[in-house]
């Protein structure tokens, strides 16, 4: 009777043996590894599993961290963590094993390291509807990891490219010059220009083709919030800042944008207290949030934009001087639809083809004098009101060619005479007999390097033309480059969409060649005003120069 333990302390330590050696006995096998997560002991019926992991004794077994000698093992997580994991399947190269994982505990309740049981060392034929049903709900997360792997690369993929930038005029490809000077710096960025001109769309090009590509661009339209909430929006809220804020806190969007981009859309809205604590993140890259005294370093790059004149802004105090001059270290300033006219057939053959895409219809197109009825118009909303004019009569009309009719437009009067291109000699093109006998429209005078590709109809320009001795292989590709585009065009009158289609390449790579090529692009214009209507692909037509020279 004296060996029975009188103290509360001495009766927990004999039943935590006990139960610890029922645990044992029961299991098929057992172990305990340590804080460190090294196997420290195992138990006799452990040991036959031994040769199957490539051991041949207890020795070279205990001792070695648990991840080495068990693959697949989760004891390090139930140290780390101090979560019991009480049914596992556990394969490795030794089988399949039905598991339980404990972790021990200390006097203090710390960790002190784990014990794993094999339940039963055959799962499969014992326990073969839950090892079924296992295998089905296995199967389904490993889908849905990688349904989300797949969503994630494809949020991180960039949602517009520079090339996006619909426009071969010399105001478009100013600002996609202006575009990639600026993607490879990491300095603060102003977009200037109206409603409706593409601002959003930059921002995102320029986040793509900067070296911040792989990390988020966050956005924020300062107009659409409430000023009682811009500043949680902007820098977060601490925990319990104030109530009825969330427990965990919440990150800003500074935060969330860290290691990437940050576009601040209608940065004129801003409220003015909230200018200077913009400020001084943009100054020192460091934030305080919410309800909170803790200083949190980020490091983002800052694309702002506004359609207000924020220099007027400032010279009424309505905007920081000292806020104005931090965002304007690069500004850009994007024209409006009615300074680039010439980019509007650009813009409504892609703006046509994506309004199908999306809704899953049928191309449409414009005829030409639709086409001129919407370059008569001031277009005050800029690309936004083009687009949504396009969608209202793409969706209401039945046919396949868009008229000014479905538009409620009127179209205006034909030009007396083709227009005369920029930098054209005296020399003019005319159509041959055979030509002017299908009533071929007549086109106005081009630059002396078109008439040279023209001439290249008869006698396509040889890479291993002597007369070319000093061409590099850049100059010849450029050469043939734009002798098939000259080619392209002339075939299908001007007709870009047609061109592309011809030349197997997409509208946007074509249109960003013709921006290479500004005199291609001048006699595609002149071509498409003439056309009495919208030319389909026909058979090459030969063109002579006549006039002087």
């Amino acid at each position: 009777m004296n060996d029975i333990p009188q103290d509360a302390e001495a009766v927990l330590r004999l039943a935590a043996q006990s139960m610890f050696d029922v645990l044992a006995s029961t299991a098929q096998g057992a172990m305990v590894v340590n804080r460190e997560h090294r196997v420290v002991w195992i138990s006799e019926g452990y040991k036959r599993f031994l040769p199957a992991l490539g051991f041949r004794d207890e020795s070279e077994f205990v001792g070695r961290r648990v991840e080495e000698v068990v693959p697949n093992t989760l004891m390090a997580q139930v140290i780390d963590t101090g979560q019991p994991i009480l049914v596992d399947l556990l394969t490795n190269k030794a089988g399949t094993f039905l598991v339980s994982r404990l972790p021990l505990r200390g006097p203090g309740g710390d960790v002190i390291g784990a014990m794993g049981m094999v339940l039963l060392d055959h799962p499969e034929t014992t326990m073969q509807p839950l090892m079924t049903k296992f295998a089905c709900l296995q199967a389904e997360l490993d889908e849905t990891r990688r349904q989300l792997a797949a969503e994630q690369s494809r949020n991180r993929r960039p949602k517009h490219r520079i090339i996006d930038f619909v426009g071969a005029s010399a105001a478009a490809l100013d600002v996609k010059r202006q575009a990639r000077r600026v993607a490879q710096t990491d300095a603060t960025v102003l977009l200037l220009g109206e409603t409706g001109t593409g601002k959003e769309l930059l921002a995102h090009a320029i986040h793509a083709a900067s070296r911040r590509a792989a990390r988020p661009l966050v956005s924020v339209n300062i107009a659409a919030v409430p000023e009682t909430l811009l500043e949680a929006e902007f820098f977060g809220v601490a925990p319990g800042a104030y109530t009825g804020a969330e427990r965990k806190g919440r990150d800003g969007k500074f935060k969330l944008a860290d290691g990437g981009t940050l576009f601040l859309d209608e940065i004129g809205d801003m409220p003015a207290a909230l200018q200077a604590k913009l400020l001084r993140v943009l100054q020192e890259q460091e934030l305080e949030p919410l309800g909170s005294n803790e200083v949190v370093k980020v490091d983002v790059r800052v694309i702002a934009a506004t359609s207000r004149d924020l220099a007027a802004m400032v010279a009424r105090g309505e905007f920081r001087a000292d806020l104005f001059y931090r965002l304007h270290v690069l500004p850009i300033r994007l024209p409006s639809l009615r300074e680039r006219a010439e980019d509007i057939e650009a813009l409504v053959d892609v703006l046509l083809e994506d309004i199908a895409r999306r809704g899953g219809l049928a191309p449409k197109t414009l005829d030409p004098g639709a086409l001129r009825a919407l370059a008569a118009q001031r277009w005050p909303g800029n690309v936004r009101e083009l687009r949504n004019a396009l969608e209202q009569a793409f969706l209401m009309s039945d046919e396949e060619q868009l008229a000014p009719e479905h538009f409620g437009l009127t179209e205006p009067p034909l030009p007396q005479a083709p227009p005369t291109l920029p930098g054209a000699g005296a020399g003019t093109l005319a159509p041959t007999a055979a030509v002017a006998a299908i009533g071929a429209p007549a086109v106005g005078a081009i630059p002396d390097g078109a008439r040279a590709m023209e001439r290249a109809d008869a006698a396509p320009v040889a890479l291993d033309d002597p007369s070319l001795p000093q061409a590099t292989l850049g100059a010849r590709k450029a050469s043939l480059e734009r002798e098939a585009i000259a080619q392209a065009l002339r075939r299908t009158h001007g007709n870009r969409m047609a061109a592309a289609r011809l030349l197997a390449i997409s509208r946007a790579t074509l249109y960003e060649k013709l921006g290479k090529y500004p005199e291609l692009a001048a006699m595609a214009a002149a071509m498409a005003a003439a056309a009495p209507s919208r030319a389909s692909v026909t058979a090459p037509a030969a063109w002579t120069a006549t006039g002087p020279g």
